[in-house]
């Protein structure tokens, strides 16, 4: 079995070979980083490095969504991968383990409901709105309720005033209500179906998008990208969305990989970083980020294919 990335590097430092080529590509990774331009022999040597892993548990270490030390453990990942972050549509491999099981995702709100026993009488009324009783459902739990009204309150710090929102502390925030609740909980609030538009105006603001989805003017998406690939959390969605939403025409549920859960569970994992999708309207299930690709000059194309992996996305 694969081991976790942190336990593959304390393995790898105590053997002096495979210590010094981490080392290697640690400084490689770093000049990625600063965006040093590497001439060619560092390059090639890079690359060696990469290779002379070989059969290391390093090479084939994967991270969780839910463990701790989590941004550790995926600066390890790309430390060792190093080769593989030039440009959105390099980013192929997923620094995570286990995508979800499809049949863990056919969501059930009323056996959701009854979770929390003896609780019916809140839940009544929320029969035509189920984004409303997703909420109280979360309201039962401690937990769910805690890290929602956590990142409630951080988000909605500022709002309608001149002072801006700490957008990186409502990210953060976010991430915390989405990796620590127990998904049952979670997928319910997101996905919500809903008939009217006070459903989905609730639903859209499940991310308090004043805060963590808008600008006062959009981005250009490059932008949007260059500031994703700057963040090991967000880097790290970013691989895992592409894999596991990727669309393909022939496949029954529009995903190449057959598991259209494991794409919801990584569209999931986008919300909170600097790429956070959000539904487009309150009348709509369309979801997109935040950005366009006006003035995208001769990247246009490139612009053009990162927001279709949200805007049009079969799979998704």
């Amino acid at each position: 079995p694969r081991s976790d990335c942190i336990a593959a590097e304390q393995l790898c430092l105590s053997d002096s070979i495979c210590n010094a080529t981490y080392r290697v590509l640690e400084n490689c990774a770093l000049a990625k980083t600063r965006l040093l331009p590497l001439d060619h022999d560092s390059r090639v040597r890079c690359l060696n490095a990469e290779l002379d892993l070989g059969n290391s548990s390093l090479l084939h270490c994967r991270c969780h969504r839910r463990m701790k030390r989590q941004e550790h453990c995926l600066r390890i990942f790309w430390t060792v991968h190093s080769s593989m972050t030039d440009g959105y549509f390099h980013l192929e491999t997923s620094p995570y383990e286990n995508p979800a099981i499809e049949e863990q995702w056919k969501t059930d709100y009323n056996k959701l409901a009854a979770l929390v026993s003896g609780n019916g009488s809140q839940l009544a009324g929320d029969a035509t709105n189920p984004c409303l009783k997703a909420t109280h459902v979360c309201n039962l739990n401690r937990k769910c309720v805690r890290l929602r009204t956590d990142y409630a309150s951080i988000c909605t710090k500022g709002a309608g005033s001149e002072d801006m929102c700490d957008r990186r502390k409502c990210h953060r925030g976010l991430r915390n209500f989405f990796e620590k609740v127990p998904e049952d909980f979670t997928r319910s609030i997101l996905f919500c179906p809903c008939q009217d538009e006070l459903c989905g105006e609730r639903r859209r603001k499940t991310i308090v998008p004043d805060c963590s989805f808008q600008y006062n003017t959009k981005p250009n998406c490059l932008w949007l990208l260059d500031s994703c690939l700057e963040d090991h959390i967000c880097k790290s969605r970013l691989a895992d969305y592409q894999q596991n939403c990727q669309p393909a025409d022939m496949s029954p549920d529009g995903c190449s990989q057959r598991n259209h859960a494991a794409c919801l569970q990584a569209y999931m994992g986008m919300i909170g970083t600097p790429m956070t999708p959000n539904y487009i309207s309150n009348s709509s299930v369309e979801v997109s980020l935040w950005c366009t690709c006006e003035s995208s000059g001769n990247q246009k194309e490139k612009c053009d294919q990162i927001l279709a992996m949200f805007e049009s996305n079969k799979c998704l």
